[in-house]
């Protein structure tokens, strides 16, 4: 089964989203500063997001490592 784009762009979204509050978080344990800390959470999250949905969209065309599903009839 091949993944739909929504489903990997769902998928980055949520996905940065965490990671970013997490280095959002570590900017401002080091800075003191809510717009430091939200600024590098932010560009963090759209660059990466844009990284893993490439990564994704790439790798869904790998075929090394899937097994097909046999067909059952009914």
């Amino acid at each position: 089964m091949i993944e739909s784009k929504k489903r990997s762009i769902a998928k980055a979204a949520s996905y940065r989203f965490f990671g970013s509050l997490v280095t959002g978080s570590i900017a401002y344990f080091f800075s003191g500063r809510l717009d430091v800390a939200f600024g590098v959470g932010l560009v963090d999250g759209v660059a990466k997001m844009g990284g893993y949905f490439l990564h994704e969209r790439i790798w869904a065309h790998v075929k090394w490592g899937r097994q097909r599903m046999p067909d059952y009839e009914i």
